[in-house]
């Protein structure tokens, strides 16, 4: 028996969702029947992709560029999502940029680009999207974090550092929102097959499998599966929480 999520007729805002685990909750949200809007940087030919993807499937999902290190666009952004349908139910905070070197190699623009999108990003995209939900006292926020957040590596002081923040917003925004049945969440993937991962992986793949308890690299669909049950009515009752879908990363 299939699970209903609750999707139909929801409103969501996909943030990052043009390539890779964006794409993927994209694609799962606007299958369970949501009205899904994703926000890209810069990537037109990958976001016509998508939703060319999902109009050849009988489906109708929104393209917006936005860059979410701007607060005057998000807000921008948020309003006209908002306008059209009437509401914001779901917001996936999924944008996010990696700048790896060791940290006596980081230059300047390595450190604030990664601040600016993956920490102040996500304080701007929420903000103007929040108080949507908070006038219909009801929503879904989920934070796509990392699990460089909590277990380093080398040469990600600038990534662990915004991962590790993400983790401690999404706690303290949960307490924050709980008054007005909004809830907060995040999941925090290890090494998927993504466009972003693909240096390390061809880098060292076999070692980091080697510290992988299931001894293979998760797929995009695996984080969005996650992100789709605590966006869901399912997780009515989970606030708060860090989700990881790591294959048990670094356990060993």
């Amino acid at each position: 028996m299939a699970l209903d999520g609750g999707y139909a007729g929801k409103v969501a805002i996909v943030t990052g969702g043009s390539r890779g685990i964006g794409r993927a909750i994209v694609e799962l949200f606007a299958a369970e029947g949501a009205d899904v809007t994703f926000w890209y940087g810069g990537n037109d030919a990958a976001a016509g992709a998508v939703v060319e993807a999902q109009a050849a499937q009988g489906r109708i999902v929104h393209a917006m560029k936005v860059d979410v290190r701007d607060s005057a666009a998000c807000r921008a952004a948020a309003e006209l999502v908002a306008d059209r349908g009437g509401r914001i139910d779901v917001l996936v905070n999924n944008a996010g940029v990696i700048r790896d070197n060791v940290m006596v190699g980081l230059e300047d623009d390595d450190i604030r680009t990664v601040l600016d999108t993956n920490v102040a990003g996500v304080f701007n995209v929420t903000r103007a999207v929040a108080p949507f939900m908070i006038s219909k006292r009801v929503g879904r926020i989920v934070n796509v974090s990392s699990v460089s957040g909590a277990k380093g590596g080398r040469g990600q002081t600038n990534y662990a550092a915004s991962k590790g923040a993400i983790d401690a917003l999404t706690r303290a925004l949960a307490v924050e929102l709980a008054p007005r049945r909004i809830t907060v969440n995040a999941v925090a993937p290890g090494v998927i097959e993504t466009e972003m991962s693909e240096a390390v992986r061809e880098l060292a793949g076999d070692e980091i499998r080697q510290r992988i308890l299931l001894r293979r690299f998760g797929q995009p669909r695996d984080v969005a599966q996650a992100v789709w049950y605590l966006a869901s009515s399912l997780a009515d009752y989970v606030t708060g929480q860090v989700l990881y879908v790591d294959g048990g990363f670094k356990m060993e």
